[in-house]
């Protein structure tokens, strides 16, 4: 009879997967992916949340990187288990090395994720790269040796190329990086479910019946150079792709691009690059922290790994009452600000300038760059109302962004990078070549200005300052 060690399985339950297994006792490689759960690294994603500042416009959005990572690898498996039905040669290793980069690919997440990412852009910090972050734990920690014991020395290296998207792509590679990929699949129903919006759903199951692995030629400029092994679904499934994109369409201006949202992550970027400023200078005393508080410490020492890992949101949630009490300006008023949900208010701009360039009959190519043009001209204007060194505070804060909802094809990344649909009569091709809804999607676009509401004096210089700027 199987022994009790043989037979045990850990599970957790999920809201989207239900139930998630790690067969521990019988399978070495689940029992290596079960001691990576518990590794310090992965644990520090339970108080890394999964969206950032959108609780404070979606209550219910609190679930955590490490529940969306858990939900990446389940998914995963979905997706592994279609390569092992249609590939004649099917690659159990590359498959588990797919797997175990599911899992870990959100390692390297600082506080509040993307928000962070920004301070470290602004300030050069390469330990607020997610990506630099993620990479140097998978290949050198103790993740690293979980990895490694179960499937061979170096194993992890190939885990952290996966991730990266460095090294060959193959069928295994499009299981975590694609634009149909296990980390798209888990996250565009996780964040509707948590958020509670009504929109963005998409058809999971049905793409996943219709799901197979076709060999599908690649080339450059027209000239085929070989075949590929890559997802594709069948022509039954047409309309749940166009759904799965128009998803991602919605969920864009709906939750990540929220301007609440987006406000809160802009005052956040500007305290903690201050707070950072401020401590690297010597000038700790000056944020209301003291010396050995883990912003402090990795402040004066951005290339720690170790102090990385000490970061995380419930260490910036707990800074906020000490900043509010600070002798620098920003840090008092902004921290009061996030800490009490006084956020500043949006000026949409990029609709104002849209609607001031409609009948001036310009093509789309002259729009985009008269559209950014005047732009420049308004932050240029605005200038002397954003901050100007550690001691004034930003009485107006600009942001911009764009997200494309697909991607165009790249030939460097062939059709493992697309979403491909069988027809009945071309054979297989790209979903944008087959469905207007597709092929009519435009990226969403923002243009956006944040002032307090009771600041009258920046929001009338705001107001004189586009008008100026548009009519030009």
């Amino acid at each position: 009879m199987p022994t009790e060690a043989a037979l045990k399985t850990e599970r957790i339950r999920d809201p989207v997967h239900n139930v998630i297994e790690f067969k521990t006792g019988s399978d070495d490689f689940e029992h290596a992916l079960w001691k990576v759960v518990q590794s310090r690294p992965f644990q520090r994603l339970r108080r890394v949340k999964q969206l950032g500042f959108t609780d404070l416009t979606f209550p219910g959005a609190c679930h955590s990187r490490l529940a969306h990572s858990l939900g990446v690898f389940e998914t995963s498996r979905r997706l592994a288990e279609v390569v092992n039905r249609h590939v004649v040669r099917f690659s159990l290793p590359k498959a588990q090395r797919a797997l175990a980069a599911a899992l870990v690919h959100d390692l390297g997440h600082g506080p509040f994720s993307h928000a962070f990412e920004a301070v470290g852009e602004r300030l050069k910090l390469k330990m607020a790269n997610h990506e630099y972050v993620s990479d140097s734990l998978i290949r050198g920690s103790e993740v690293a040796d979980a990895i490694n014991s179960s499937l061979g020395s170096g194993a992890a290296n190939d885990v952290a190329d996966i991730v990266a998207g460095s090294g060959e792509k193959t069928i295994y590679s499009a299981i975590v990086s694609s634009q149909f990929d296990a980390d798209r699949l888990d996250y565009m129903r996780r964040d509707r479910m948590m958020t509670g919006i009504q929109s963005a759903a998409i058809d999971f199951e049905w793409l996943m019946v219709n799901l197979r692995v076709a060999s599908v030629a690649y080339g450059v400029d027209e000239v085929k150079i070989g075949e590929v092994d890559t997802f594709v679904l069948g022509p039954k499934a047409l309309h749940a792709a166009e759904g799965y994109v128009l998803g991602l369409f919605h969920l864009y201006p709906t939750v990540y691009f929220h301007k609440a949202t987006r406000g809160a992550e802009k005052l956040f970027t500007e305290l903690l690059s201050t707070m950072f400023l401020l401590a690297r200078d010597g000038g700790s005393v000056a944020t209301g922290l003291p010396k050995t508080h883990p912003l402090i410490r990795f402040a004066r020492n951005p290339e720690d790994l170790d102090l990385a890992l000490c970061l995380d949101d419930t260490v910036v949630w707990g800074a906020l009452s000490m900043m509010v009490d600070a002798k620098n300006p920003t840090l008092a008023k902004f921290s009061k600000r996030l800490r009490d949900r006084q956020l500043y208010k949006c000026v949409d701009v990029r609709p104002r300038i849209v609607k001031a360039l409609a009948d001036k009959d310009l093509s789309p190519a002259e729009l985009v760059n008269r559209i950014a043009a005047i732009w420049k001209a308004i932050e240029a204007g605005l200038k002397d109302h954003m901050g100007n060194g550690v001691d004034e505070v930003p009485r107006i804060v600009a942001d911009r962004a764009s997200r494309t909802p697909y991607k165009p094809i790249e030939e460097s990344k062939g059709p493992l990078n697309q979403v491909n649909i069988q027809t009945l009569d071309r054979g297989v091709v790209d979903l944008r070549t087959v469905s207007q809804v597709v092929e009519n999607l435009e990226p969403f676009n923002l243009l956006r200005l944040y002032v307090a509401a009771d600041d009258a004096e920046a929001k009338a210089r705001i107001e004189k300052v586009l008008d100026m700027e548009i009519a030009a």
